[in-house]
């Protein structure tokens, strides 16, 4: 047997002990019995006496039922206003609201059977047993729905952010209880389930409102670096999206085989950040020839030397 049937069965066992149909018949065999000793009217006196009875325990049951309602749609619309006061995901609304109504209806009928005369232990004990095997069966289902709930609940991205990982970037389309989905910048949708997001490492780059765009220009040996680096200034003036605080950041980074490496770095707001990175790209490469400034292709310089 499986080790899943066993905690399943030994649940089971541990429950309250039901009568077997053998002893339930031999207890109606006695009542029978019993009755059939009583005249007319002691059997119509008891008869009646036990319908009023369950009439009257119908009567509360009932009436426990309606109320208990009435008070789970009251506490329903309460927590309902709550969460919209406090601006709760509405995935995670929807989903704890209906969480909560189940669990208090299980209550209330629980309530209700009990209230009836019924044994309500084996009841509690099915749905303990059927708990712990739904977990066991659905346990990376259930670690995808709370990494979902951490989701909501610790917002470390939303709707509308870009984000990577999972080995994955792209816009955020939408927030599930089990999923992420993503559409990446060539339009493919990707689905991520929460779990490895809520656990592993994540880069949200809409999180901050600025970025820092940086790039790697070389120019030629030869070429004077004060005006390329004069050039690339009014270059960057003209793109009103690119703060001035910070001021841009152009230094002379490194001295290449083939080339003297200027590094350029500004910031701009989050969403323009590839507008500014290709836009400057392209205005660098149409202006630098004005200013006598080259772009040096890999070279090797090669000594002869001649043999006597």
């Amino acid at each position: 047997m499986s080790p899943l049937f066993n905690i399943l069965l030994s649940l089971w066992a541990q429950a309250p002990e039901t009568p077997s149909p053998i002893d339930v018949a031999q207890t109606w065999q006695q009542k029978l019995s019993s009755l059939s000793s009583l005249s007319f009217d002691q059997f119509l006196e008891q008869a009646i006496g036990a319908i009023l009875r369950g009439a009257v325990k119908i009567a509360i049951a009932l009436a426990i039922f309606f109320i208990g309602k009435w008070i789970i749609n009251r506490i329903h619309h309460i927590v309902a206003k709550a969460f919209v006061r406090r601006d709760v995901e509405l995935s995670l609304r929807t989903f704890l609201l209906s969480l909560i109504r189940i669990i208090l209806m299980l209550i209330l009928i629980v309530i209700v059977i009990g209230i009836l005369g019924i044994n309500t232990s084996s009841f509690l004990a099915l749905f303990a047993s059927a708990g712990l095997a739904v977990g066991m069966a659905l346990s990376g289902t259930l670690q995808n729905f709370a990494g979902g709930v951490m989701i909501l609940l610790f917002k470390p991205y939303k709707v509308g952010d870009f984000i990577e990982a999972q080995g994955y970037s792209g816009t955020v389309k939408e927030i599930q209880i089990f999923n992420t989905i993503l559409n990446t910048s060539d339009n493919k949708t990707i689905i991520i389930p929460n779990g490895g997001l809520s656990t592993g490492s994540l880069n949200n780059y809409s999180k901050e409102g600025r970025r820092r765009v940086e790039w790697k220009i070389g120019i030629a040996y030869g070429d004077d670096f004060d005006t390329a680096r004069q050039v690339i200034l009014q270059l960057l003036s003209t793109d009103q999206r690119i703060f001035d605080d910070p001021a841009p950041f152009v230094a002379l980074s490194n001295l290449g085989d083939s080339a003297v490496e200027v590094t350029v770095r500004v910031w701009t707001a989050s969403e323009n950040f590839w507008g500014v990175y290709f836009d400057f790209n392209e205005k660098v490469y149409k202006q630098f020839d004005k200013y006598g400034l080259h772009f040096p292709y890999p070279q090797v310089d090669v000594h002869m030397i001649k043999e006597d």
